[in-house]
């Protein structure tokens, strides 16, 4: 079943001869950024929280979880 953006979150056994998943580095947005989102296209950073960035597009107003995948900053 796909999971439509989440990352893969498989708990590291400690006794695995392989090296757990680097954790992704999650960019920071403050308000007034703009930005590029895949499927939007261009916007603005209106409001951010620890998890969220809430971005305003011509189409409307849309909130984005962390990590923050498909939006990146121009």
């Amino acid at each position: 079943m796909p999971n439509h953006g989440t990352p893969d979150r498989r708990r590291h056994l400690s006794s695995s001869p392989f090296r757990p998943a680097p954790t992704p580095d999650v960019e920071e947005f403050s308000v007034g950024d703009r930005v590029s989102h895949l499927r939007h296209g261009l916007g603005v950073v209106v409001a951010t929280t620890a998890d969220t960035v809430t971005l305003k597009f011509e189409s409307g107003v849309v909130r984005v979880n962390s990590p923050f995948e498909r939006v990146t900053r121009i």
